[in-house]
């Protein structure tokens, strides 16, 4: 099984910019789909974007046009550029493979995102 390891979490004010890093610890081509969710204390578990190894993306509605999944398979690592932050984008960031959804055997150890007003 693939591990996947994000990090690039940290705090910034909103309207600033983060990027997301997720590395596989092999070939990612082995996960086909790797997507990103974010946990908030108190809500619910949100995918926010996921991409395949032939490039196709999908966006969660809240993010759409702000936030950018990008695969590198030379580097085995899935990027999540992130833009004009909210305070409600705060949140653990994971990464994982999108055929285990929902449940997160193998996925990332998540990376903490603070979005400050």
């Amino acid at each position: 099984q693939v591990q996947l390891a994000e990090s690039g979490g940290g705090w910034v004010q909103a309207g600033g910019s983060l990027r997301l890093s997720c590395v596989a610890s092999n070939v990612i081509y082995n996960v086909n789909t790797v997507a990103w969710h974010r946990q908030a204390p108190g809500k619910e578990r949100e995918v926010v974007a996921r991409i395949s190894t032939s490039g196709r993306t999908i966006y969660a509605d809240a993010v759409k046009g702000r936030f950018t999944i990008s695969i590198d398979n030379a580097k085995n690592t899935v990027y999540l550029q992130m833009d004009r932050l909210k305070p409600e984008d705060t949140a653990v960031y994971y990464c994982g493979d999108w055929r285990t959804w929902p449940k997160t055997e193998g996925w990332g150890q998540g990376t903490q995102v603070t979005v400050t007003f």
